[in-house]
């Protein structure tokens, strides 16, 4: 029972079973359970978990095969992973997220061991690249919604990039320029990769409303009258059911939302259409997605290399290679993030290349990571890292 729910819960809930014990025994009891022996896997896998969010983390080890947990370390240090790993030996592939420090960590304590990135986070930090291309393109494939209208933040973002524009003309630096017009460097570098201010321009999002059952109907009675007032469409569809304001009426109208094709599709939505198998997604869905992406050269090509991607997520021998191709195609695109993204590969190319062409993976330590966030809350920050430890490794 301490097992499971530790010192408060566990004493609530023995004495309701009528054994009176205090949270201070049941805590003894439970680090009184000696830790099973377990032995050094031949895969293991290596993941971090927050202790407190943005200030102290821990690192979770495990048998990436059996996914029994092997140890939980203090921090995520590298010194402190050599450390283990030499005093542990056997360990010959380690399955791991992008972490600098742990790729150095196995680099000097095992050097002929194989290193395998997390699937996963390639397919994350390819999804992330696509929704800021999908963003940067809004002023493309969002034509179907109504047209952007022209407010101060459409002024202000043609003004910004015609600035920083001027200067990188005049030979200017990114740095100089960011000191220049008191912004940020990452603004500045944003602006610099984009080659005209229409991709910054984000075209309006709409939320649903109590309007939106009644659009067709709007639209063709104003096909029919264009001189028809609001007064009168309100009262047609208050006789439909209808139960909204005069008000929510008129703004849906002014903002062109009657004549439009489609209500706008957020970035954010499209991405996941996008991203999603072709024959997951429903009939009406595929349409958007083909007439969204043909809107421009970049959106074409961007789903094209989606799937491609995707496809060499399913461990093969000669990914790899496949690999290098994929990344020279994206190469001759004009999709800057994407070409980000293949930087960051570049960065761990040989791990990336064992995840692409081995069976192993870090899903179980992320599992791990889930069960430990259970813990953690019932904790409530009372009890420190041994306790915590304690409890992981008896899971």
């Amino acid at each position: 029972m301490v097992r499971q729910l530790a010192g408060r819960a566990g004493a609530r809930v023995s004495s309701a079973l009528a054994v009176a014990v205090s949270r201070h025994t049941a805590l003894r009891t439970l680090l009184r359970i000696p830790l099973p022996e377990r032995q050094v896997p031949r895969v293991l896998g290596v993941d971090d978990f927050a202790l407190r969010r943005r200030q102290r983390y821990a690192t979770i080890l495990i048998d990436a095969v059996t996914r029994e947990r092997i140890d939980v370390l203090p921090d995520r240090r590298a010194a402190t992973l050599e450390t283990w790993l030499r005093e542990h030996p056997g360990v010959e592939v380690v399955c791991r997220d992008s972490s600098g420090a742990y790729a150095e960590a196995v680099r000097r304590a095992l050097p002929g061991a194989l290193q395998v990135a997390d699937r996963w986070h390639l397919w994350h930090n390819l999804a992330e690249a696509v929704r800021k291309e999908v963003t940067a393109h809004i002023s493309c494939w969002a034509t179907a919604g109504p047209p952007p209208q022209e407010g101060k933040r459409s002024v202000t973002t043609r003004q910004r990039w015609q600035q920083i524009h001027d200067l990188l003309d005049k030979g200017v630096g990114l740095l100089e320029c960011a000191r220049r017009l008191n912004l940020g460097l990452n603004p500045v570098k944003r602006y610099a990769r984009i080659s005209e201010p229409e991709r910054l321009v984000r075209a309006p999002q709409y939320r649903p409303t109590l309007v939106d059952p009644y659009r067709e109907h709007l639209r063709r009675r104003r096909e029919q009258d264009p001189a028809v007032g609001a007064t009168q469409l309100l009262a047609e569809i208050k006789e439909q059911g209808y139960t909204g304001s005069m008000n929510l009426l008129y703004r849906y109208i002014t903002q062109g939302r009657v004549e439009a094709d489609r209500p706008a599709l957020s970035p954010r939505r499209l991405t996941r259409y996008l991203l999603t198998a072709p024959d997951q997604l429903k009939e009406h869905q595929r349409t958007l997605v083909d007439a969204l992406t043909g809107a421009c050269p970049q959106m074409t090509a961007l789903a094209g290399v989606i799937g491609s991607f995707a496809a060499l997520l399913t461990p093969a021998a000669g990914n790899d290679v496949r690999l290098d191709s994929w990344i020279a195609e994206i190469k001759t695109i004009d999709l800057p993030h994407l070409h980000t993204f293949t930087c960051g590969l570049g960065l761990d190319r040989d791990a990336v290349n064992a995840a692409l062409t081995h069976p192993f993976h870090n899903g179980g330590t992320e599992g791990v990571n889930t069960k430990t966030k259970l813990i953690k809350r019932q904790m409530y920050g009372r009890a420190g890292f041994a306790l915590l430890r304690h409890r992981i490794l008896l899971g």
